[in-house]
């Protein structure tokens, strides 16, 4: 579809597509879990960690880090496509990407797998994939649970929660310093958040069965399933060259950059994007701040590091330097001043 064709009046009928559009709001979707964890009393940050991506509980000389995630509304392309291998390890590396950027290591895992009615046959698909990821992570799979809930989901829903483990010393500190150097690390295509959008675009003109029009896979609703990337490899290197911070690109696409303090983060050398990318941009016609706000459009991991490290990081990895934090209104003293600035967006 060419930029323009469709309504005037944006949405999903032809229009300009949005996230919101499509069905998910992502202010309204921060809101409503700011007000669950007000209500339930729940401080996820440990004193002194700056942890954004975990819980973490002090146990003496460690912490106890947890966190939870599923693989959202990606089940929908495997239900279509009745390929259920992969997305065991987008379960997997949801969560366990999460503990890496709060500096955690992963060590052992539980699933839940809420369906209308058991399949063998689907179930055995999505546990092989939760046993590659497993071993991808390097971590265990202890245990799980499957409820049968006809009335409650329809074909199935897969979540997960991993624990892990970190010397009190060895967590990230979670906030970059202006003049810090931000390294990044591929994706390995959409991953697993922003699939409400990317399928709605997708399916405008087409079927996820229609065969693929860039190189790489078979058919569209295949390279929407390739599996999310994992990054507990990059734990090491980190802790190493004295990584202060780090983010996983996943929902809220490159804005979640601003968890790592109120800076201006400059990116001027960023991944490409994968083919799939421009042709959900282009068959949503989705605005390119859009595109950027919700995916991560090539770069899956980044990590804010002193100057001097940086490059000594990036050559010991599959990393690149991709950009710099720059001081924000924050840093001047306003209430809100964190940004990012990628590829002509002031996002």
């Amino acid at each position: 579809m060419a930029e323009g064709d469709g309504d005037d009046d944006g949405g999903p009928d032809g229009g300009e597509l949005t996230y919101a559009d499509a069905g998910v709001d992502i202010d309204a979707s921060e809101a409503a879990t700011a007000a669950l964890i007000g209500a339930v009393g729940a401080d996820t940050e440990a004193e002194g960690s700056g942890s954004e991506y975990a819980g973490l509980l002090d146990i003496g000389d460690r912490y106890l880090a947890l966190a939870t995630d599923g693989v959202g509304t990606k089940l929908l392309v495997a239900e279509a496509l009745d390929d259920y291998s992969t997305v065991g390890i987008d379960c997997i590396a949801m969560n366990v990407n999460d503990l890496v950027a709060a500096g955690v290591r992963p060590v052992a895992f539980v699933d839940y797998l809420a369906v209308d009615e058991p399949d063998e046959r689907f179930a055995e698909q999505v546990g092989e994939g939760l046993a590659r990821g497993a071993e991808l992570a390097d971590m265990e799979l202890v245990g799980g649970e499957t409820a049968v809930m006809p009335e409650v989901v329809r074909g199935l829903d897969l979540a997960g929660t991993c624990a892990g483990l970190a010397a009190k010393d060895g967590v990230f500190d979670g906030r970059a310093e202006p003049g810090d150097a931000l390294v990044g690390w591929p994706s390995s295509g959409i991953h697993s958040n922003g699939l409400t959008l990317a399928r709605e675009a997708v399916t405008r003109d087409h079927a996820y069965a229609d065969p693929c029009p860039f190189g790489g896979y078979e058919t569209l609703g295949d390279a929407l399933l390739e599996p999310t990337a994992i990054y507990t490899d990059l734990l090491d290197p980190m802790r190493e060259h004295g990584v202060r911070g780090a983010a996983h690109v996943t929902g809220g696409g490159w804005t979640n950059l601003e968890r790592l303090g109120g800076h201006r983060y400059v990116i001027d050398d960023a991944f490409d994007p994968q083919p799939v990318f421009e042709f959900v941009r282009s068959e949503g016609n989705v605005s390119d701040e859009e595109m950027y706000r919700t995916f991560n459009m090539g770069t899956g991991f980044v990590a804010a590091v002193d100057p001097d490290a940086a490059e000594p990081l990036a050559d010991a990895t599959d990393g690149r330097v991709i950009g710099r934090v720059e001081a924000g209104a924050a840093d001047a003293g306003a209430d809100d001043g964190a940004s990012v600035a990628i590829r002509g967006l002031e996002l």
